[in-house]
């Protein structure tokens, strides 16, 4: 009997870019494609996927992608993934009625339309290769999340998804907790759990819950009032809408991906708007602060998100101003902190009034609390646990909580990306390390750029550039013209900038005597000397390292 791999290329030791191989008999089912944010030291990049690059190599061993709901860290990654690998090389992804929607508006943007989408109903059986798939219904905070259960010759796969066992959630819809059950009587082999909020005790609160409160803190509220969420929380959306046709507000939508979700969510069935009650964000101005509400991308401080560009006010249509209130419906996702504390601070210098979680139950999380994740280990009873969707704090915490409800120590494995999970009929082992890492979009480019062009574009936002033209004999070397010398960003010189330029100038006078001197011809040999004596001197003056960039032209 074959062995059963289970290869995490992305969503273990961090939080996103969640993407798992799952291999049986040469045969690949994919789960989730996604991605995440660039952090704040990388320069210039807009997007964090995973390396597919195994992929790359058994595209034609692909039976499917499966994804288990439409967040950016589970799905963000398909119209890229896509591109690389050969638009028609993937049978079909699949995914709930929602999910599929979100995922057919992203390729449509991308001009991707050859995959073929297939929407999977909660306990449906799909056959894909050796594997029998099975989507479970779960509560998240997106309808249509779902578990995937893959079974094959040798046991059953439980992949969780983002979860959480909301009894009263939105939709009136809880997580089917008997299917789980039953899974569990017939014997799941490996569960690859959600462990986002296993260092939170007891159990997370009701989404339904929320709804109240923010009506309570509407009702509180004189001015216009802001709620900023992620665009895909459908149910959240849902209960700003409910709060603000009680107080008798009009609702605008701004952010690009709020009007499109809440569009996707209308056709559905997700959202009800009643008639009459959305304002188009150019009429904002046109009505009364206390009769508007504004609901709005940027709950996590995205650099181009519509909070992020009112707060800096550059957003074209929404200027803030004092008696404004914004509540942040949402919570940071592990990284993230910064830019939120930046721009809550940017909206208190307006004159703005902040809500966020801290102040007022106005969010709730859409992931399990620890006994949440002790009551999904002890409804499936698995043979082995394999922590995912975590930092290495989390993954480990799981595995304590796994141990906590009786399951053995040496049946628990705390891996990381590219460490495959290998099990056949005698056990379960890591196996060999495969390719892992990042791939990098940088505004249309998909690569991954070299390590030293992020620490160059580091070093040009803390200590800026020098460019140094030479202009040089061709028969002799010797400098036939002064040097240029231009500079952009270098920090305050203690020396005028006269007097600094002409220095730079003698150390190339005497950078290029010396070469002249020695013989040194070659023109990347002349750059290399400039570059080392400029360097130093720019070192010895301004104690910083700016990038020195010399160019040697021949006449």
């Amino acid at each position: 009997m074959s062995a059963l791999r289970i290869l995490p290329l992305g969503g273990l030791g961090e939080i996103g870019k969640n993407m798992t191989v799952v291999e049986y008999d040469g045969r690949i089912v994919l789960v989730d494609v996604g991605l995440r944010f660039p952090t704040a030291d990388m320069m210039g990049i807009d997007l964090v996927l995973p390396d597919f690059a195994y992929l790359r190599d058994r595209v034609d061993d692909i039976e499917g992608i499966v994804v288990t709901h439409g967040h950016e860290d589970h799905l963000g990654c398909l119209p890229w993934l896509l591109r690389e690998l050969g638009e028609t090389s993937i049978p079909a992804v699949y995914g709930g009625r929602l999910t599929m929607a979100m995922a057919r508006s992203k390729l449509d943007e991308h001009k991707l339309r050859e995959t073929p989408l297939e929407d999977v109903k909660p306990g449906e059986q799909i056959d894909l290769g050796p594997f029998s798939m099975e989507l479970i219904h779960m509560t998240h905070s997106i309808p249509d999340s779902m578990a995937v259960a893959l079974t094959t010759e040798l046991g059953t796969v439980l992949v969780t998804g983002d979860y959480k066992f909301d009894q009263t959630p939105v939709d009136g819809v809880p997580a089917d907790v008997s299917r789980l059950a039953e899974l569990g009587r017939d014997g799941v082999l490996v569960l690859c759990g959600d462990s986002t909020n296993v260092d939170r005790p007891g159990f997370s609160p009701s989404e339904s819950g929320v709804g109240p409160h923010l009506e309570d803190v509407f009702s509180r509220c004189e001015g216009r009032i802001v709620v900023t969420s992620f665009a895909s929380n459908i149910h959240r959306v849902q209960q700003v809408i409910d709060a603000a046709a009680a107080l008798g507000r009009k609702v605008a939508l701004v952010g690009r991906s709020m009007r499109k979700n809440v569009n996707i969510g209308r056709q559905l069935g997700h959202i009800e708007v009643p008639e009459g009650l959305l304002l188009p964000p150019r009429e904002i101005d046109d009505f009364p602060d206390h009769k508007v509400v504004v609901i709005s991308t940027g709950s996590q401080g995205e650099p181009l998100s519509a909070l992020r560009r009112m707060a800096h006010r550059d957003h074209p249509q929404v200027e803030l101003h004092n008696g404004d209130t914004v509540v942040f419906s949402a919570t940071p996702i592990p990284g993230n902190e910064r830019a939120v504390n930046e721009t809550v601070d940017r909206l208190y210098h307006i004159g703005c009034d902040v809500i966020t979680a801290r102040d007022a139950p106005v969010h709730a999380s859409g992931h399990g609390y620890a006994e949440e994740v002790k009551l999904m280990l002890n409804l499936v009873r698995p043979r082995y646990v394999f922590p995912f969707h975590g930092d290495h704090k989390r993954i480990h915490l799981h595995g304590q909580l796994a141990e906590a409800v009786g399951i053995e120590s040496d049946a628990i494995f705390k891996g990381e990306n590219g460490l495959p999970l290998e099990v056949d009929e005698r056990g379960a082992r890591f196996a060999a390390h495969e390719q892992s890492g990042m791939i990098f979009v940088d505004g249309v480019d998909l690569g991954d750029p070299a390590d030293v062009a992020l620490r160059d574009r580091r070093m040009l936002s803390a200590d800026g550039i020098f460019v140094v033209v030479a202009t040089v004999s061709e028969q002799d070397g010797e400098s036939v013209a002064p040097p240029e010398v231009i500079f952009r960003g270098v920090p305050a010189q203690d020396e005028p900038d006269d007097a600094l330029v002409d220095e730079i100038c003698d150390v190339v006078e005497a950078s290029l005597d010396r070469a002249a001197r020695d013989e040194i011809r070659e023109i990347d040999l002349l750059q290399q000397l400039l570059h080392d004596d400029l360097a130093a001197f720019v070192y010895e003056r301004l104690r910083r390292r700016p990038m020195v960039l010399p160019v040697v032209v021949e006449v």
